[in-house]
């Protein structure tokens, strides 16, 4: 009898960080550029007679495109995690089943005799000459 090696075990260090604290942390990133944005245009407003325009423009452009960065950031979610616990097969968890083959229709047979519908006296025999009779209850 063989004896099997258990599984290694799930490593903390590999866990994920949990939601709340995920959340936490992506608002403090949004909170911190939203008051740099307000500074950019504080700055602007209260410097625009006295530094060259560009600057204040720039302070001003600045101001305006921060929100839409902050946005993206914000909601970015969860970031995947590079090094996957030992067992983790990511490309057999994403991949679709396989479809079984289909096999081609028979070849249709041209017209001839077959196609010929058949008399009520005319009944075809079978390969060992006896009448076929594929009606339910018949002999064979």
């Amino acid at each position: 009898m063989s004896r099997r090696t258990p599984p290694p075990a799930q490593s903390v260090t590999s866990a994920p960080e949990p939601l709340g604290a995920d959340q936490a942390r992506r608002a403090r990133r949004y909170l911190i550029q939203m008051g740099i944005r307000v500074v950019c245009f504080l700055v602007a407003v209260l410097t625009w007679s006295r530094v060259p325009l560009w600057v204040s423009l720039v302070l001003i452009v600045g101001a305006v495109v921060l929100p839409y960065i902050a946005v993206l950031f914000a909601n970015a979610g969860r970031e995947r995690r590079d090094d996957a616990p030992p067992g983790y097969l990511p490309h057999l968890l994403d991949a679709a089943p396989t479809a079984r083959p289909v096999a081609p229709a028979p070849p249709t047979p041209g017209p001839g005799p077959a196609d010929e519908p058949w008399r009520a006296g005319d009944r075809p025999t079978g390969h060992d000459g006896a009448d076929d009779d594929d009606t339910r209850g018949g002999t064979r």
